[in-house]
């Protein structure tokens, strides 16, 4: 079948090989060996969830998946069923299983977000009733224990003492016969207790020789006294072999009793196993999922993009109006594999120290069908296609590609590949003829799942079948195998429009190397011109290799096809196997023949039969590839400009977050500045208070005291301090430098500003006229323009006014009292009834006339003697007013009487 040759082709068994050295069972390692290719798109997507799930537990802290103790028991199974009798190295490798994908479930169940692992998970049945009942019966070394049965126990016992009786036996006859035996040594042979016996002495000890030494000179003997005993032990080593095996009878029983279940727990693991092998492997391929394209609605598409005869056009427009065009299905968005690896070629630079891979960009348009490489040998065109093919192959597969983000493109339902060569003595096969041979199955694949679809296309039919088993001999014969070719290298005409029903789904993709090669060139870039327009409507996406010129073409009639080209270096005379878009490339072959090392004088004969328009088309290609060089290299230094860009955001962003750091601590260290200072002022007050209280409390001295706390008020309270005087505005004299920030100059002033605020400067050999507010200083300083001084007074003016207007409508504030706290300001009427109170009060108000104020202590209590209090202060012609003192003061039990 093409579709296996194509996976041989494309190197597909080597990338599973690879794949399976990341699997942790040989379940998994024969699973990803023999790696399946999903049959449809469900299949696929719930592959690739299954690794995208196991690719996050991977990259998680203790989750990755364990699957220590899970051994291939698919063999053991089977011979259980036949109703085979399993060993204890099997039954104990069923129980290590079972306990594995316990294990295994565990750790799936107690992670979030992996709902399709969890689905797997939930349908293991791990039984660990016969997991304990194995390693009940079967110990460590895979033996049958003596807790299996009281039986077994029973018999072992027997067994041992019945060795211990021989041994003793033994033991003597060495101790006694030490003379003639030829080591102190008891074994075994056929299963019976022996001693080693010299030759000539083995009259010394009577019994049964069992064996001799290769020399003759040692006799195996067992002694005549032993000779029962040991008949009794060969009774008991039979009787333990029957207990052993109905113990294993009764094990295997159970296991074929739920081998259905534990089938599927074989498959299950194996699932999980591949998944994490895929998702490992993922991982150091550093590769990411894909994402699948699906198709858009039909669209219009010129069906035959060679032009005809203006007369033939104008002759069949009207008739072939509906059969010139053809309903096609796009995709809905564009092929997208940004720096595309080869994961062999990966793999080889890793592990057998290969050259570093280039990657490659495939941006393939909604639209385009087919693609033609061009370019140089040895330029990476081969490379490219089995790149693509197997990027489509490992995300049918459900595995990431080894591309950068995002990945997307078709899923497509067949990957068809003709790379190579398939030359062939004894089928006589040319190389022609052996490419034609794979052509054509790829065809018949084509058809067929045309057919299966239920699109009938008379006029495009496959070659038969039969025609593949006939022997190709020349170009003629094989040519005529493919129906496609017809007069004017077109796909004809379909007779019956096509309607939607009958619209066919292409979703294949097909490789093609070197298409048309080895045979004429005229009749060779013919069939290839036919072929590519023939798979460009029966296949999603074709890809081929080509050194025709006249497939470069097909670009600019047909708007499925695209060129690209892979780069030639002609500084270095190598390829660098980087892929260009949109521009064919030159095939330099004679460039690589010189390089490779053919004679000078041959190239330089051969360049003289290049035709002229050749060479031109080749200069015209230069051309293009140079400006695309060009374009390349602006393109990387707007990233590199874009990266300073951000670079310089990022440092503006850290210096001004570090200013509002600075900021913040400006203020935090101003506010215990003002802390410290309101304490300096606390303190001082305080003293002043104090010299108050201890000498004389005198009218000169309270007013010493008011004026020692305005001075501390206008010291450390900013509202009293003066306000900075303005800086000087800047006024530009003659010879001064300034700035004309409209020019972008630097200018020496010649005149000074005139009445209408115009100076004259000079900057190099010109002189001009300036006005004063185009002008500034070399700091910045912008100069006062008399509008601007007009607009100021007129500002100040009108805060001025304001200011009068507030100050005239709002009564006269009193100045600030000072209280000062004395003894003979203060009273304590607590424990006094109201009416004492109010006698000591009234005596008390005359007396505290010059400090003009007084502390009336009543206590909280009760709050009748403060109200009492109140009631008299309230009509007393002496107080002004008066207040409750502050909480540090006495609050609600002190009472602050102002006298006039």
């Amino acid at each position: 079948m093409i579709q296996s040759e194509t996976l041989e082709l494309l190197e597909w068994p080597r990338l599973c090989q690879h794949l399976a050295t990341f699997a942790a069972t040989k379940l998994g390692v024969a699973a990803a060996l023999d790696l399946q290719i999903p049959a449809n798109q469900a299949q696929t997507a719930e592959l690739l969830a299954q690794t995208q799930e196991a690719y996050q537990l991977e990259s998680r802290a203790g989750g990755a998946l364990s699957f220590e103790g899970i051994q291939d028991i698919g063999t053991s199974l089977q011979r259980a069923e036949l109703q085979g009798l399993l060993s204890g190295e099997e039954l104990l490798g069923i129980a290590t299983t079972l306990a594995g994908a316990r294990q295994l479930r565990r750790v799936i169940d107690v992670q979030p977000d992996v709902p399709t692992l969890k689905e797997l998970a939930a349908q293991l049945r791990t039984y660990p009733e016969l997991e304990q009942e194995i390693h009940r019966c079967i110990d460590d070394r895979a033996q049958v224990a003596d807790r299996a049965t009281p039986k077994l126990a029973g018999i072992r016992v027997q067994m041992r003492q019945l060795r211990d009786r021989i041994y003793q036996i033994l033991q003597g006859i060495l101790q006694r016969q030490s003379n003639a035996v030829q080591e102190q040594l008891i074994t075994q042979r056929s299963g019976r207790f022996v001693i080693p016996v010299k030759a000539p002495q083995k009259d010394a000890i009577p019994g049964i020789v069992h064996d001799s030494s290769a020399s003759g000179a040692t006799l195996y003997v067992e002694p005549h006294s032993t000779v029962n005993l040991n008949n009794q032990m060969r009774q008991l080593l039979r009787q333990e072999q029957a207990e052993e095996e109905a113990v294993r009878r009764a094990l295997t029983e159970q296991v074929a009793a739920v081998k259905p279940d534990l089938d599927r727990l074989v498959v299950v693991v194996t699932t999980l196993d591949l998944a994490a092998a895929k998702a490992r492997y993922s991982y150091w391929l550093q590769a990411n999922p894909p994402k699948f394209i699906e198709l858009g609605e039909p669209e219009l598409a010129l069906k035959n993009p060679e032009k005809e005869d203006e007369e033939k056009e104008e002759k069949e427009d009207e008739e072939n109006s509906e059969n010139s065009q053809l309903l096609i299905r796009n995709l809905r968005s564009q092929i997208t594999l940004r720096q595309l690896r080869h994961p062999l070629l990966v793999w080889q630079q890793q592990h057998e120290q290969g050259f570093p891979v280039v990657p490659v960009d495939l941006t393939i348009g909604p639209h385009i069908r087919v693609v033609a490489i061009t370019g140089p040998n040895t330029g990476g065109k081969t490379v490219t296609l089995k790149t693509l093919g197997l990027a489509a192959l490992m995300a049918k597969a459900g595995m990431f590609v080894a591309a950068r983000e995002p990945v997307e493109l078709p899923w497509f339902d067949n990957i068809l590949a003709d790379i190579g060569d398939e030359q062939s003595l004894q089928q006589s096969l040319s190389t022609f003829s052996g490419h034609i041979r794979r052509i054509s199955r790829i065809l018949e694949v084509l058809h067929n799942k045309s057919q299966a679809e239920g699109e009938e296309n008379s006029n495009l039919s496959i070659t038969n079948s039969q025609q593949q088993d006939q022997e190709v001999t020349d170009t003629q014969n094989t040519v005529s195998a493919l129906p496609i070719l017809k007069p004017k290298l077109q796909v004809p005409q379909p007779q019956i429009p096509i309607t939607n029903s009958q619209l066919p789904i292409p979703k294949s993709l097909v490789l093609l190397d070197e298409v048309g090669a080895g045979t004429d060139p005229s009749e060779g870039s013919a069939l290839a011109i036919a072929l590519l327009q023939y798979l460009a409507q029966h296949s999603l996406l074709t890809v081929a290799t080509t050194h025709f010129g006249e497939l470069k073409a097909l670009k600019y009639q047909d708007s499925r096809f695209e060129n690209a080209s892979v780069e030639f270096d002609d500084n270095s005379m190598q390829p660098t196997y980087r892929l260009l878009w949109g521009i064919p490339g030159r095939s330099n072959a004679l460039t690589i023949a010189k390089r490779l090392g053919l004679l000078p004088s041959i190239v330089e004969e051969a360049q003289t039969y290049v035709g002229g328009a050749s060479q031109d088309v080749n200069q015209v290609i230069a051309g293009l590839e140079a400006q695309r060089r060009k374009q390349e290299t602006k393109a990387r230094e707007a990233t590199q400009l874009l990266h300073q860009t951000e670079k310089l955001h990022r440092e503006v962003s850290q210096k001004a977050a570090a200013l509002q750091e600075r900021e913040r601590e400006l203020k935090i260290a101003q506010e215990v500045a003002v802390n410290e200072a309101i304490g300096s002022a606390k303190s001082e007050i305080a003293q002043i208070i104090r010299r108050l209280q201890s000498g004389n409390q005198t009218a000169q001295n309270a007013q010493q005291a008011t004026d020692t706390l305005n001075q501390i008020s206008e010291k450390h309270l900013p509202s009293r301090q003066q306000p900075a005087k303005p800086k000087p505005s800047f006024m530009p004299k003659v010879g001064d430098r300034i700035r004309i920030p409209s020019l972008g100059q630097t200018a020496e002033v010649l005149s000074g500003p005139d009445a209408n605020e115009e100076l004259s400067v000079r900057f190099g050999i010109m002189k001009m006229t300036v006005k004063l507010g185009e002008i500034e200083s070399l700091d910045g300083q912008k100069p006062e323009t008399k509008a601007q001084l007009a607009k100021a007074a007129a500002q100040a003016q009108a805060v001025a006014t304001a200011k009068a207007k507030q100050a005239a409508s709002e009564p006269p504030k009193p100045n600030p009292e000072i209280a000062i706290r004395t003894a003979n300001n203060t009273i304590d009427l607590r424990g006094a009834r109201v009416s004492d109170a109010e006698i000591e009060i009234d005596r008390a108000l005359s007396k505290a006339v010059e400090y003009g104020v007084l502390w009336i202590i009543h206590g909280k209590g009760t709050g009748q003697l403060r109200r009492g209090v109140h009631e008299f202060l309230a009509n007393h012609p002496q107080v002004s007013r008066f207040e409750l003192a502050s909480q540090k003061e006495g609050g609600a039990g002190v009472t602050i009487a102002y006298l006039h």
